[in-house]
């Protein structure tokens, strides 16, 4: 019985592992535990989302560079160009691929690595996170239903069910609220950055908006503008409802600041350069992004390529539109490229649809009903976990039917497995069964084996014997030990009688040695005739009487062969006998005839009347054959003895047919 409770385990694991991979159940957390947020299921992912029919950067950047030429900016001087992507200044772009997250098959290893988490130095992940709790209780309530079932099928109340305190609750409550305070304190941490950049960002912008004020100011301070800018570069994250406010000063006043700069053309034809070799650089990168294989780590660099374009000051007006066409032409070939994987993506998962629901419905078409061994439902969980394993190899469904798919088929693995839980919960009742009864007869071959009663006891012990064999199997931890007793006892008793019969069989076989050749002397004799073969008969049959028993094995035998034996030589002799009495009948007819001149009508019709009587007598008895009925030994004596009689009366019919045809040659002859 534990090879079958570890199968069933390891089954029931196998399909609580795909559960796992596949966490798209909401799983109800206790009253006093607030969910934070609830996750998404482990196997929905997070979509990029592509553009509706993606559009190039043009537009905006050419609105942005038209109002900056409208602003008049001073001969030469390039306007700050707007930025298509993203503001700077607001926090980085989520990656939109879905993290891979751990999966834990039981509490203990959801509470282990919560403990990680609560213990390790990088701030947890909130999905992470979430997932746990969503496991955790997933668990807890699993349990408590299984113990709420159990006692109901134990005869319990249930409305009086209690479930038992988890030993583990307290413990993960703790964890998680470290990890709940670790991440708050990151966040409280992050927003006061994001406070402290903004306050940094408004002290640039009025900085730079008083340097701007005279084109004395703006020539003098150039240094201190330039060393503005890089400061600037360097503080990223501000509060997002601010950002775009943020930017659009900071264009702003860095464009005023260039329309009163009064720099020589050498120095601004030096910045110009130095500008142009940047733009030309992203230019390159952003044209080699198409060979990059991977389509949305390219679309994501082409991200922070736009953000530097951004921090990029101008180049010459002469070569502001060639530099821009040719960054703007490489950024619309990653964004078709990011448009063409996303529309892949959606037809690989309306085919990953099909090849899921063709997988539930082969899981349907499974019949467990009927199943009776353990070989029959180890066969059908192969299937199963071949069904589960083939799942694990196919990607994600749409979105919209990822959740309602994966429930389909994990219902039909449950079920399934509830089933063969319920199968071996029965075999082990019957096996229960099985072990007390098979007790019983270990009890009873054990009282029996020190009898001395040899014929009664070893009948007594083949039936028990029978019995055990007709008992279906036990727990595999109690067969052997049982076995070895019953076997035990029923060694010892047949033992002892072998040592107590060993004189009788030898015995047993010298006499079945002696019938062997009483035998061989009734077949010679069968072959003989004369008037001394009866005399044979009989002497060779009171040998036969007077011979002991022979082998019970070889009883029926024996038996059979001298039976048919003397059945042969019994048949002989009745033939011979009536052709001996016909010819006698036949020769004291013809000296009646001769002596005395009789007349044979008489004795004809005395005959004929005999041969009547004797024919009703025959009908009488085979009238009584048909009713009689051969359901016991005694039955089957009764109706071969009547036959015999039949047979007997038959052939004195036959004799006496013969002996009245006699008669009526003789009166043809005298006449």
């Amino acid at each position: 019985m534990d090879s079958l409770e570890t199968n069933e385990t390891t089954a029931q694991r196998q399909s609580s592992e795909l559960v796992n991979e596949n966490v798209a159940e909401a799983v109800q957390a206790p009253a006093e535990e607030k969910v934070e947020e609830t996750p998404a299921p482990a196997e929905e992912k997070v979509e990029t989302p592509a553009p509706a029919e993606e559009k190039t950067e043009e537009v905006p950047a050419i609105e942005a560079e038209s109002a900056v030429e409208e602003n008049s900016a001073p001969a030469g001087e390039e306007k700050v160009e707007e930025n298509t992507v993203s503001e700077p200044g607001t926090e980085e772009k989520e990656i939109s691929e879905e993290e891979a997250l751990p999966v834990f098959l039981t509490k203990e290893e959801v509470v282990a690595r919560l403990k990680e988490l609560a213990n390790g130095e990088e701030v947890p992940g909130k999905a992470e996170a979430d997932l746990l709790k969503l496991l955790f209780y997933k668990y807890h309530n699993a349990e408590i239903q299984e113990a709420h079932q159990a006692y109901i099928e134990a005869g319990g109340d249930p409305d009086k069910f209690q479930p038992q305190t988890d030993p583990l609750e307290p413990e993960f409550r703790a964890y998680m609220q470290v990890v709940r305070e670790r991440r708050a304190a990151a966040q409280e941490a992050l927003e006061q950055q994001k406070q402290d950049n903004l306050k940094r960002k408004l002290e640039i912008l009025d900085r730079i908006q008083n340097l701007a004020s005279t084109p004395e100011e703006a020539n003098k301070a150039f240094d201190e503008f330039k060393a503005l800018q890089a400061e600037w570069k360097e503080i990223k994250a501000v509060p997002a409802e601010r950002a775009t406010e943020l930017w659009k000063n900071y264009q702003l006043h860095v464009e005023n600041f260039y329309d009163l700069l009064k720099l020589g053309h050498e120095l601004r034809d030096y910045d110009f350069r130095k500008n142009l070799e940047v733009k030309t650089r992203l230019c390159e990168q952003a044209e080699a992004l198409a060979d990059v294989p991977d389509v949305i780590q390219a679309f994501n660099q082409l991200q922070g390529l736009h953000q530097e374009w951004k921090e990029t000051g101008p180049v010459a007006k002469d070569l502001r539109d060639e530099i821009w066409d040719r960054f703007k032409a490489a950024s619309t070939v990653i964004n078709k490229r990011h448009q063409a994987h996303f529309e892949e993506m959606k037809a690989a998962e309306e085919k990953n649809l099909a090849e899921k629901t063709a997988l539930c419905e082969e899981l349907e078409a499974i019949k467990s009903d009927g199943l009776k061994s353990y070989a029959d439902w180890d066969a059908i969980t192969k299937k199963i976990i071949d069904l589960q394993a083939r799942w694990k190899t196919i990607g994600y469904a749409p979105q919209k039917m990822n959740t309602q798919i994966f429930e389909r088929f994990r219902q039909g693995c449950d079920a399934f497995f509830e089933k063969k839980s319920q199968f071996f919960r029965d075999l082990k009742d019957e096996m229960a069964a099985n072990l007390a009864r098979k007790k019983e007869l270990v009890e009873q071959a054990e009282a029996l084996k020190d009898s001395t009663d040899w014929r009664a006891t070893s009948e007594a012990l083949v039936k028990l014997q029978k019995q055990w064999k007709e008992i279906g199997q036990v727990p595999r931890k109690y067969s052997e030990a049982l076995w070895k007793r019953f076997v035990g006892a029923c060694d010892q008793f047949f033992e002892a009688r072998q040592e107590a019969t060993a004189g009788r069989r030898e015995q047993e076989k010298a006499s079945l040695e002696q019938k062997k050749t009483i035998i061989s002397q009734l077949r010679e004799l069968a072959q003989q005739e004369g008037e001394d073969v009866l005399q044979q008969l009989r002497q060779l049959q009171q040998q036969w009487n007077e011979a002991g028993h022979v082998p019970f094995r070889d009883k029926d035998k024996i038996y059979k062969e001298y039976r048919e034996v003397c059945d042969k030589i019994y048949d002989a002799l009745n033939i011979s006998q009536a052709k001996r009495r016909l010819n006698n009948f036949r020769a004291g007819l013809a000296q009646k005839i001769e002596k005395e001149g009789a007349n044979l009508s008489n004795e004809r019709n005395r005959m004929m009347h005999a041969y009547e009587k004797l024919r009703d007598e025959i009908k009488t008895y085979e009238n009584n054959l048909g009713f009689l009925t051969t359901n016991s030994k005694k039955g089957n004596a009764m109706v071969d003895a009547m036959k015999k009689k039949v047979d007997k009366l038959r052939d004195e019919l036959n004799l006496l047919a013969q002996k009245i045809k006699a008669v009526d040659e003789q009166m043809t002859d005298a006449e």
